[in-house]
């Protein structure tokens, strides 16, 4: 299976979820046995040798990628998620948005100093959902091995802002 081949079960809905957005439906891609293992693999691959100790998946398709992952590499799976949503005591991380602010959440308790952590998403935009994952990641003093998604919108310019924190792998861009 190809790279081509991944991209084309990836469905583009156009005006979603606002007017003159193509947004990049993966659920085409999920429902295909082939294609959901070639992407596992290919990101898997990717990160085999690197002794990560914890995947920090962000709400909501980071879960479905991030705990497969965590699977294939033997290691933990940390949620990130959207505020209310925890249970226990959590930092908080606020980020801008196109228009105003958003935030996210992890446990206080999630990680230890040292930890080598994987940020895992399905889509890299601009980047400042999984910049404010790292911010938390960081405030409890993590090492941050590098991110994955599974999809890169180039256009956007997200690597941009995450390069210069760790490596940055996409299986596909567009």
């Amino acid at each position: 299976m190809s790279l081509q081949d991944i991209k084309n079960s990836i469905r583009n809905v156009p005006d979603f979820p606002k007017k003159g957005i193509q947004f990049k439906d993966i659920t085409t891609a999920l429902k295909n046995t082939k294609v959901l293992k070639e992407i596992l693999e290919t990101c898997a691959k990717h990160y085999q040798n690197q002794k990560i100790d914890y995947i920090v998946g962000i709400e909501s398709r980071g879960f479905i990628f991030g705990t497969a992952l965590a699977y294939i590499l033997d290691c933990g799976f940390i949620p990130v998620r959207k505020p209310g949503k925890l249970p226990a005591k959590v930092i908080t991380q606020e980020y801008a948005l196109e228009y105003g602010t958003d935030r996210i959440e992890m446990h206080a308790d999630a990680l230890n100093k040292g930890d080598k952590v994987l940020i895992v998403d399905d889509l890299l935009a601009t980047g400042g959902t999984a910049k404010a994952a790292a911010d938390l990641v960081q405030k409890l003093g993590a090492e941050i091995a590098g991110f994955a998604f599974v999809i890169e919108l180039n256009d956007l310019h997200g690597r941009e802002k995450l390069s210069s924190i760790a490596s940055v792998y996409s299986v596909v861009q567009y």
